[in-house]
């Protein structure tokens, strides 16, 4: 761990040093991957999900003193009737305690609440705020012994404008509530009223609680402020808890928020930002640490031995300590590069990415939308080029239409910017923040901080550099030729060698960590002097149905049922032996296995896409699935050969026993699904050469056979 410390620390000065200012922050997301109950699986809500929350929140809480516990709303889809549960964590970044009252109910083993305990906390919050100067009143109440609400503004002027009789005084909890479209909305906080709801009620456990329903406070000082008013009343009225519900906090550099929610399969963690990847690092491995503790995980294991991640995803954030401190707004030429710079490098799109990748995707590249986008990028790009002065707002606005999916939707795009200076999105879409959504969960804190290290350094590379002036029309290559490991891993060493280059290089030990990819596992069969080796690549799986007509819900369909692989074959030992010689087939056919070559030595490698099962609703209803998948290896001089079959199962077709206990357990589950049998070469199915239509320059099509 001390290399590890000491290249974050080299990186961490080499950022400073160039005068840059990028904080990193993440959404990592763990699920419980022991269950297969729905909550676990595919759906939001449900089962024991919030109790797991509560429990990450209270491990989290006892490891900052001082932080205040919050549960607001989460985010909202059309079907669901109330908002998500959201629960944060709100604390100060200069170690100060912030919040210094009675504890959250979560923090306690047992808790007592009754009216007269609500009577006292209202009765000193009151004075209280007269004290500190603040307007406020009692409202009427139709049952005092349950709940009280509190008018009051953060000044001396009167409360008279306000009728007792205003809707608004009355109105349903926060999370009573649907969301409105347009976003959180607090009517009376805008014009300067602020509405306190003290209530008893049952938390999650069903215990009769004290809680407080707060207002939409405008600013850090004042929320801070309030809360230390609040937390000396509370302590006054004897209360022996107090739990925090309502709208949001306001945010900004001097705060950490970080929220826990739940999403499709997962709990998803907001982050708060980072000054530096120092202060990532804490973050994220006593974040794992916390979710270990609770069971949850940051992958999922197969019956069959495949890893994959979590389910949620883990996106990454840059931005600065304030918006208009954003490095894409201190640098404008930073931003319309890295557009350019990630479009050159398709290992930044697909290396890291999640399981669904493509046009339709949660993450699509700006070149995945239709060839006319792609063109009218080109000249936005020029247009950001050719202007001296470049404001948010015309960064923002030239650069939105492109980065979206094919819908329109900019939330679902690789490079989201929603939140960089988007004037229509409410509260939160002018903090100059670019989402970096192509990645899956990482499986170790480790691997998240390599991948933090990678983005700063790129951005940071950037601010000063063009290394890539112009966009790359790949056209088919994209989806061909980058869907190999081979050429993913290749491009990445050309992005770490710029870096190295232009002085923000990556130590070898984070070099490393970037390259290797654990949930790929890779089946090695050694023959004629030469390795085959077996290798999943990456897949484009296309939507089932209208992409607009999908975009209300928290999930679409996917046809998932086709895979592809790389096959590779490289001379073992001194490497004289002559692949030309190496003779491969399937389904009837041989393998045209396309020449490369690295520092290795020479390499002959191919894609092969098949049909692995077929879906309840998708694409090529009559096209069977290949199971297992046959290979033949021979070579041209020799009698004996190999006959490679590749179960997508266990061979003896036997149920497992249960989901592999870990990830050594599951990677032998996937040894175990390949069988290689010697037979004579004379015993070979004839093979004829592949179909036209079956090929592309990197990919071989089975489905077309």
């Amino acid at each position: 761990m001390r290399e590890l410390d000491q290249a974050i620390a080299r990186h961490d000065a080499a950022v400073s040093d160039a005068g840059l200012n990028i904080w990193i922050g993440s959404e990592p997301t763990f699920t419980l991957r022991t269950s297969e109950e729905p909550q676990w699986l595919s759906q939001a809500l449900g089962g024991d999900k919030a109790r797991y929350a509560l429990r990450m929140t209270r491990e989290l809480a006892r490891r900052h003193p001082g932080c205040v516990v919050l549960r607001s709303v989460g985010r909202q889809y059309g079907g669901e009737k109330r908002p998500r549960w959201s629960f944060g964590l709100y604390e100060r970044r200069d170690d100060n305690p912030l919040w210094q009252g009675p504890p959250d109910p979560l923090m306690l083993d047992e808790v007592v609440a009754d009216g007269s305990a609500l009577m006292r906390l209202v009765g000193e919050v009151e004075q209280a705020f007269t004290m500190a100067g603040w307007a406020c009143r009692v409202l009427p109440s139709k049952d005092s012994q349950q709940e009280l609400r509190l008018l009051m503004r953060l000044d001396s002027q009167a409360l008279d404008d306000i009728d007792d009789s205003d809707p608004r005084l009355t109105r349903a909890r926060l999370h009573e509530q649907k969301t409105p479209q347009q976003g959180l909305q607090d009517s009376l906080a805008d014009e300067g009223y602020y509405l306190f709801l003290f209530s008893i009620e049952s938390d999650e456990e069903n215990a009769s609680v004290l809680c407080l329903d707060l207002p939409a406070l405008p600013q850090v000082d004042s929320f801070l402020q309030c809360l230390d008013v609040l937390g000396t009343a509370a302590n006054r009225a004897k209360v022996s808890h107090l739990l925090f519900q309502g709208y949001p906090p306001p945010v900004d550099c001097s705060v950490a928020w970080t929220t826990i929610t739940p999403d499709p399969a997962v709990i998803e963690v907001n982050q708060a930002p980072q000054p530096n990847v120092a202060a990532f690092q804490a973050a994220n491995r006593e974040l794992f640490k916390v979710a270990g503790l609770q069971g949850l995980s940051p992958y999922r294991l197969q019956y069959n031995g495949g890893i994959s991640d979590s389910g949620g995803g883990g996106q990454f954030t840059l931005g600065g300590p304030t918006a208009t401190n954003s490095p894409f707004f201190k640098q404008p030429r930073l931003l319309p590069r890295l557009v350019r710079y990630f479009n050159q490098h398709p290992a930044l799109s697909y290396w890291f990415a999640t399981n669904y990748v493509g046009a339709t995707s949660q993450s699509p590249r700006a070149d995945e939308n239709t060839l006319d986008s792609f063109h009218e990028l080109s000249i936005a790009l020029d247009q950001l080029n050719a202007n001296e002065e470049i404001s948010p707002e015309f960064l923002y606005l030239s650069l939105a239409p492109f980065l979206a999916d094919s819908s329109g939707n900019s939330h679902r795009s690789e490079l989201n910017i929603e939140k960089l200076w988007n004037t229509w999105l409410p509260q939160r879409g002018c903090l100059g923040l670019l989402e970096f959504r192509g990645f899956r969960m990482s499986p170790t804190p480790e691997r998240a901080v390599a991948i933090a290290m990678l983005l700063r350094a790129i951005c940071a590379m950037l601010a000063n550099h063009d290394p890539v002036p112009g966009l790359h029309s790949w056209k088919e290559a994209l989806h061909d030729r980058f869907a190999l490991p081979y050429f993913l891993r290749s491009d990445l060493n050309i992005v770490l060698d710029d870096l190295e280059r232009c002085g923000f290089g990556l130590a070898d030990q984070i070099r490393a960590q970037l390259l290797d990819s654990p949930d790929r596992p890779a089946w090695r069969v050694d023959f004629a002097g030469c390795q085959l080796s077996i290798e999943p690549a990456v897949e484009f799986w296309p939507l089932v149905g209208d992409v607009a007509s999908q975009e209300r819900g928290g999930s679409r369909l996917v046809d998932s049922s086709t895979l592809r692989l790389q096959l590779c074959v490289r001379a073992l030992g001194d490497g004289n032996a002559n692949l030309d010689d190496i003779e491969l087939s399937v389904a009837g056919c041989s393998v045209p296995l396309r020449e490369q070559r690295d520092d290795c030595g020479a390499v002959r490698l191919i894609g092969l896409r098949y049909r692995d099962f077929v879906p309840w609703r998708g694409l090529h209803p009559l096209i069977k699935p290949t199971g297992p998948l046959t290979l033949y290896l021979a070579h041209a001089k020799r009698s004996e050969a190999l006959q490679l079959t590749l179960h997508n199962w266990r061979a003896d077709g036997i149920p497992y026993d249960g989901l592999p206990n870990d990830i050594p357990d599951a990677l032998n589950r996937c040894m175990e699904r390949l069988l290689v049998q010697p037979i004579d070469k004379d015993r070979l199915p004839s093979a004829r050469p592949a179909p036209a239509r079956a090929l592309k320059e990197y990919l071989f099509d089975l489905r077309c056979v």
